[in-house]
């Protein structure tokens, strides 16, 4: 299996980020010139508009639960452990991040975010399970 091929799941995750920073930009921008907030607002974090408060949570959710993802990505390929299966639980993670940031910020219905969180926490548990087992056997 390419060991590198480990760093393009790690690269979608990335652009989410980026993709998460733009929309908080446009949707600030948007509240600052409809006059539905002041810049204000947005340095002391207060009473911000809905849709870029949305925006900003998923954001600061971004360098929470993926940092692991990001940590256990690199120890994959420093121990050259990478495997069909960490390939497919590290995209299937990345899926429901986009999934769970889609909702996030949209509707951020919980009954829907909830378990897209979960399931992408359990996943990431299984990606580190799976690194566990790998360096087991190097032993």
């Amino acid at each position: 299996m390419n060991q590198t091929a480990i760093f393009w799941p790690l690269i979608a995750q990335i652009v989410l980020v980026y993709l998460v920073y733009a929309l908080l930009g446009l949707r600030r921008r948007n509240a600052l010139r409809s006059g539905r907030a002041t810049s204000d607002q947005f340095r002391e974090n207060r009473n911000e508009p809905q849709e870029s408060i949305f925006a900003s949570n998923n954001l600061r959710n971004q360098f929470e639960l993926p940092v692991l993802f990001y940590v256990v990505v690199l120890c994959i390929y420093v121990t050259h452990g990478n495997t069909i299966l960490t390939l497919a639980l590290a995209w299937l993670f990345v899926l429901l991040r986009y999934l769970h940031a889609l909702v996030h910020v949209t509707s951020n219905a919980m009954r829907l975010r909830s378990p897209l969180f979960a399931a992408g926490y359990l996943v990431l548990g299984l990606l580190w399970v799976s690194f566990a087992l790998q360096i087991l056997n190097l032993a």
